[in-house]
């Protein structure tokens, strides 16, 4: 019976160890499985945090970007942004992380969503027809963003970390994340202050009508005609003077214009040329040409013109 007795004992002593080492174990993976969902969540918190950081500094200062580059550039934020969200939605939620994840999910729903529209809207608010408009419904998409940090900061992160702590895990608690750097964005007339910025830029067109004219050209002085030659002395070169008016509502910068004789095309500028203004632009030819030429002159449109058939002359010259 003794030796029995201690058999038995030992059989069960045996048994307890075997189901300590086993809870051992399983308690030893549940806890790697929630460090490696802390450390993939503050992954994707940050990568996220970086790229809305880019976004707000580029609508801030937008520098010398064109409409066409800055769309692009919110394109590929809203990729990000979308692929964040999908590898939000593929992690796991072990052990008590259920609801945590489900709140993190909503997280980058709201994100997500909020630049996607921004990214859907854009064009439009850096055109003219429903300028207005699309600035308005993008100042609404930045209502999501801040729902999307309140939820992170007075939800998600709590819940994360209190279950690593439940576990004894006091070494992933995941970074605070705010992707809307200031409350000033939630006004629709921040947003559309930046967004003029951007499509004042070379490349891009402000709201209202766009229109150009050519008011005369002038070679050496002597100012030609549609439909008749202009003969003038070409000794010491030829320099062609093009007058350009802006006919829209809005400051024009960079308007280029661009003088065409025996297939050689040359260009020269207009800096800045406001609302009703009239600039003009000098343009030497080179090499100098002689005899009976033609001079196809064109103020090349803008962003946003639509009738084009004043901002071109075509000439006879004859250079002695």
């Amino acid at each position: 019976m003794l030796r029995r007795g201690l058999a038995l004992g030992g059989a069960l002593i045996l048994l307890i160890l075997i189901v300590l080492g086993i809870k051992g174990c399983l308690d030893a993976r549940a806890n790697r499985e929630l460090s490696d969902y802390s450390r993939n969540v503050t992954q994707i918190v940050e990568e996220t945090e970086q790229t809305t950081t880019d976004f707000f500094k580029k609508l801030e200062d937008p520098g010398n970007a064109s409409v066409t580059d800055f769309v692009a550039g919110v394109d590929a934020d809203r990729s990000a942004i979308d692929s964040y969200r999908a590898r939000v939605e593929s992690l796991g939620a072990p052990g008590d992380m259920k609801r945590a994840q489900s709140n993190l999910e909503l997280v980058y729903e709201l994100r997500a969503g909020a630049m996607d529209q921004i990214a859907e809207k854009m064009p439009t608010a850096l055109g003219d027809a429903g300028a207005e408009k699309a600035m308005g419904a993008i100042a609404k998409q930045m209502q999501k963003l801040l729902a999307s940090d309140v939820v992170y900061e007075q939800v998600v992160r709590p819940e994360i970390d209190g279950v690593l702590a439940n576990n004894g895990i006091t070494d992933s608690d995941v970074p605070e994340s705010t992707v809307l750097p200031d409350e000033k964005w939630l006004e629709e007339s921040t947003v559309s202050d930046a967004l003029g910025a951007i499509s004042g830029n070379s490349g891009g067109a402000t709201q209202g009508v766009h229109g150009l004219g050519l008011i005369g050209t002038s070679v050496n002085g002597s100012e030609l005609v549609e439909g008749g030659a202009t003969t003038i002395a070409g000794e010491e070169g030829v320099e062609v003077e093009v007058t350009v008016q802006n006919q829209g509502e809005s400051t024009e910068n960079g308007v280029t214009v661009s003088v065409t004789v025996e297939g050689n095309t040359l260009q020269g500028e207009i800096d800045e040329l406001g609302a009703g203004e009239e600039g003009t632009a000098t343009i030497p030819l080179t090499p100098t040409p002689k005899g009976e030429v033609t001079l196809e002159v064109e103020a090349e449109p803008v962003a946003g013109e639509q009738v084009t058939e004043n901002n071109e002359a075509t000439y006879t010259l004859l250079v002695e």
